[in-house]
C-alpha cells in the first residue's frame, strides 16, 4: 500500500497517518502544504469508498480537513488604513481549509499580509473537523451509487456525511463565540461551510466554482443575459480584448480567439439561476448571473457565491418608478435601502443600516456619465440618487395601498423592486462590496404600466445601454486596488484577518 495512505486503526476509526505540523515564513510554501495535505486526505475517503467494491468495511474511515493557523503576542499597530490581513487581538487565530487549489491565490494573499503585517510564521496542521465523504469527491465526480447501495450498514455508520453545527454562519453574522481553549476565528467561514456552497453554485448554475470571477452582475431578466452572452461571444471572436474566455452553463468554454466553445456539455434542461463568466486570468473578469424574481432567489446565491470573496457585485434590474418626475427609461443609483425582503431578519436585523460604499457609487455613476454621454448637473436627466425599497409581495398594489405608500413617502424612496436590498444587505453581511443600478420599467402610482408593445420598445432600447454601464462599472471596480475597495465600512468590532 501506498505509505501516503498508510492507515492506522484507533478504536475502531481508521484515518491517514497524523500530520506533523509545520511553521511557515512564506505564504506560497504554507498553501502548498494545505494543498498536498489536503489531496492526501480526500484522496484516501475516495480510496477507502472505492475499497468496499472489493471488502466489506474494516471499521470508521476519516480524514480532517486542513487548517492554517496564527499565534501573535501583542497588540500590534498595523496600517490603519487597511481593512483586512490582521488580527484584532493577541492569541491563537485559526481557521479549516479546503479545496486550497480552488483558493489558492486568495489564500496566499491573505497569509502573505499576515506574515508581513505581524512579522510572524502561521502554522500548517490538521484540525479536528472531519472531511464529509460527499465533499471529497469535488465537483463533477462521478460516484459509484452501486457500492453504496450494496452495503450492509448504513454509510453514515462508515464515513463522516456534511454536519449542520460546522455549516452555520456565526462568524459573519457576528454571533459567534469561541470555546474556552479554542482559537479565535481566522476567516469568515469555516471549511465545511465553503464546501456546502461550492456544491450548491454547481446544482443552481451548472457551472464550476472555478468559472465564476471576482466582480459579479446580478439581474432579474433574461434580456440582460441574452445581451451579455451576445457581448461576450463576440469579444471572444476578436481576441478577448484582455478576456482569456467566455463560460456558458454545461462549463462551455469558448476560448478567446474562437467563435464556438471547444469543452463542456450543455446541461440536458436550464438550471434555476444561469450564470455566465467572462474569465480573466486572474480572476478578474465578470461573472452575470440571472437570479430570477424574488428576495429569496437574490439571497440563495449570494449566500453561496460570498464563499468565493468576490470584491464586488452588482444588481442590474428593472424597479417601479415612485415619483413624477421619472421617466420609464431612468436610471437609479441606490444610496440607501428600505427592507421589507424579510428574508435575511433573522441574519441582519432590519433595523441595521446598510451604507452606499463611495467606490462603488463613483465608479457606476461615472459608468452612467461615460456611456450616455451625460455629465454633471445634466446626468440628473436621466438618474436619480436615492433610496430604493426591496418588498416581497410583487402584487402589493392590489392591496390597500395606504400603507406601503404611506411608508414609501416617509422613507423618502424613489424606486421599488424584490431583489435589491437583500443583495446590498447580504453583501453588507458577508463584507463584499455591494451596490444597486436598477432602470424604471414601470410607474404603478401614477398610472404608467408597459403594454405588450411598450415593453418590447423600452426592453429594446435600454437593455443594451444598462448592461453596458454595468460592465464598465464593473471593469472600474477591477481596475482598483483590492484594499482600496474593501471598504472598513463593511467591518465590525471583532473581525477576521481574511477579507
Amino acid at each position: 500500500m501506498d505509505k501516503r495512505f498508510s492507515t492506522r486503526p484507533d478504536n475502531g476509526i481508521i484515518t491517514p497517518e497524523p500530520f506533523e505540523a509545520r511553521q511557515f515564513d512564506d505564504a506560497t510554501a504554507a498553501v502548498d502544504a494545505l494543498e498536498q495535505l489536503y489531496e492526501r486526505n480526500t484522496s484516501f475517503l475516495r480510496r477507502s469508498f472505492e475499497g468496499l467494491a472489493r471488502q466489506k468495511p474494516r471499521g470508521r474511515y476519516r480524514a480532517f480537513y486542513p487548517q492554517v493557523s496564527i499565534q501573535t503576542s501583542s497588540f500590534a499597530h498595523v496600517d490603519s488604513r487597511l481593512s483586512f490581513g490582521h488580527v484584532a487581538a493577541p492569541g491563537l487565530h485559526t481557521t479549516t481549509i479546503t479545496r486550497p487549489d480552488l483558493f489558492r491565490t486568495y489564500l496566499i494573499e491573505q497569509l502573505s499580509l499576515l506574515i508581513k503585517n505581524h512579522q510572524t510564521s502561521v502554522t500548517v496542521s490538521e484540525s479536528d473537523t472531519p472531511i464529509p465523504l460527499h465533499f471529497a469527491f469535488g465537483e463533477g465526480a462521478y460516484v459509484e451509487a452501486e457500492i453504496a447501495e450494496n452495503l450492509e450498514v448504513p454509510l453514515r455508520d462508515i464515513f463522516d456525511a456534511p454536519d449542520l453545527t460546522n455549516t452555520d454562519d456565526d462568524i459573519v453574522n457576528g454571533t459567534y463565540e469561541p470555546v474556552p481553549g479554542e482559537g479565535h476565528p481566522l476567516a469568515p467561514f469555516k471549511a465545511q461551510r465553503v464546501d456546502y456552497s461550492l456544491a450548491r453554485l454547481s446544482h443552481y448554475t451548472a457551472t464550476s466554482a472555478s468559472h465564476f470571477q471576482n466582480f459579479v452582475l446580478f439581474t432579474n431578466y433574461q434580456f440582460y443575459i441574452d445581451d451579455f452572452i451576445a457581448h461576450a461571444r463576440a469579444l471572444m471572436a476578436e481576441g478577448g480584448r484582455g478576456y482569456e474566455a467566455f463560460v456558458e452553463p454545461g462549463n462551455l468554454v469558448t476560448p478567446a480567439g474562437q467563435s464556438e466553445p471547444v469543452s463542456g456539455m450543455a446541461p440536458p434542461r436550464a438550471p434555476q439561476m444561469t450564470a455566465y463568466h467572462l474569465k480573466r486570468a486572474d480572476h478578474s473578469g465578470i461573472t452575470m448571473v440571472n437570479i430570477g424574481v424574488g428576495p429569496s432567489n437574490a439571497k440563495t446565491i449570494t449566500d453561496h457565491i460570498a464563499v468565493l470573496r468576490p470584491h464586488a457585485w452588482l444588481m442590474l434590474g428593472h424597479c417601479a418608478g415612485l415619483r413624477h418626475s421619472q421617466a420609464l427609461g431612468d436610471y437609479v443609483l441606490a444610496h440607501a435601502y428600505v427592507r421589507e425582503d424579510h428574508v435575511l431578519d433573522d441574519d441582519l436585523p432590519a433595523w441595521v443600516p446598510i451604507p452606499a460604499l463611495a467606490e462603488v457609487q463613483v465608479a457606476v455613476q461615472e459608468a452612467v456619465a461615460d456611456v450616455t454621454g451625460y455629465d454633471g448637473y445634466d446626468l440628473k436627466r436621466i438618474m436619480r440618487t436615492g433610496t430604493v425599497a426591496t418588498i416581497d409581495n410583487r402584487n402589493w398594489e392590489l392591496r390597500d395601498q395606504s400603507g406601503p405608500v404611506q411608508r414609501l413617502s416617509q422613507s423618502r424612496a424613489i424606486a421599488l423592486d424584490m431583489e435589491s436590498a437583500t443583495i446590498a444587505a447580504n453583501g453588507f453581511r458577508f463584507r463584499v462590496p455591494y451596490g444597486t443600478l436598477l432602470c424604471v420599467s414601470d410607474k404603478p402610482l401614477h398610472g404608467e404600466l408597459k403594454l405588450p408593445g411598450m415593453a418590447s420598445d423600452f426592453y429594446r432600447k435600454q437593455v443594451n445601454q444598462h448592461l453596458k454601464i454595468g460592465l464598465m462599472a464593473m471593469e472600474k471596480l477591477a481596475a482598483m486596488p483590492p484594499e482600496r475597495l474593501h471598504s472598513r465600512k463593511l467591518r465590525s468590532f471583532f473581525e477576521t484577518a481574511f477579507q
